[in-house]
């Protein structure tokens, strides 16, 4: 272990620096706390809301119908942007089910 002797006023500066880094990176991390992770979804969250296939899901991303975002290989969702998306989930899947019905009558 080494020791450094420092003048005092250069480590009052030197702490003032890091305060001050400090206090940059906590109002980062105010600013964009609700870009956590943790409120966002991922594919087996909104496969199983929507109750959909994985692949109808990708088929979803692929179209642009529903907006996201890549960090590695991981895909995620604003909770916001699936719910904007739940009706017409809804509306399909029931145009779907009348349109079976109506084949089968035929």
């Amino acid at each position: 272990m080494e020791i450094v002797n420092v003048e005092a006023g250069m480590f009052e500066q030197l702490l003032e620096t890091i305060e001050e880094a400090a206090g940059q990176v906590e109002l980062l991390c105010s600013r964009y706390a609700d870009k956590a992770l943790s409120a966002w979804l991922d594919n087996q969250d909104v496969c199983l809301l929507f109750q959909i296939s994985p692949r109808t899901l990708q088929s979803m991303r692929d179209s642009g119908t529903l907006a996201y975002t890549q960090v590695n290989r991981k895909m995620y969702y604003k909770p916001e942007d699936v719910q904007k998306l739940l009706p017409v989930v809804e509306q399909k899947r029931k145009e779907s089910y009348f349109k079976q019905k109506k084949e089968m009558v035929s």
